[in-house]
């Protein structure tokens, strides 16, 4: 955790990883550390996230195809990558023999930086609806990643349609 004031010792990481997300916005900066303001210092900032997410994209996609496609997919990972909009884009995708039959996309983490962004996202090629098979209070319990997924996801989007100031504890720490 940084040491930045907008921080809240929260123990909920991904409410933690967004207020630093709306804390750059804020701010006008993405990064800790050198440059967090030139679009060449937030350039090198991607290029190390990717660094540090590639390992944990494999884990992801590995324990899929572990559980669902029977060690029979390939994983690959493209690195970071010039985007045609100017930015710079990376993404790791699982890919299985009965997809690649179907020609459908593979299964798709993307790490990008579009060419007029402020900072950079995550995405899946196709994510907009997750399932819901819940029948007992454990499988209740399973969904809290999935549910904070789709809470950080929205707050993040209404953000995009207006400002940063809409969260009040990141608009009440930058006075």
């Amino acid at each position: 955790m940084t040491t930045d004031n907008t921080q809240h010792a929260t123990g909920l990481l991904h409410l933690e990883a967004l207020a630093r997300h709306f804390a750059d916005l804020r701010d006008g900066s993405h990064g800790e550390g050198g440059d967090t303001v030139s679009r060449l210092g937030k350039e090198r900032h991607f290029r190390r996230a990717v660094e540090l997410l590639h390992p944990y994209a494999v884990q992801v996609l590995d324990e899929f195809d572990a559980a669902l496609f029977l060690g029979k997919g390939e994983v690959d990972a493209t690195g970071v990558r010039r985007t045609r909009d100017g930015g710079l884009g990376a993404s790791w995708t699982l890919s299985w023999p009965e997809q690649r039959e179907t020609e459908i996309a593979p299964i798709t983490l993307l790490a990008y930086y579009g060419g007029g962004f402020h900072h950079p996202h995550l995405r899946g090629a196709t994510v907009h609806d997750w399932p819901l098979n819940v029948f007992t209070p454990e499988q209740a319990e399973a969904e809290v990643p999935t549910l904070r997924a789709i809470a950080t996801g929205d707050l993040h989007n209404l953000v995009f349609q207006r400002d940063y100031r809409i969260v009040p504890a990141i608009a009440r720490a930058g006075k």
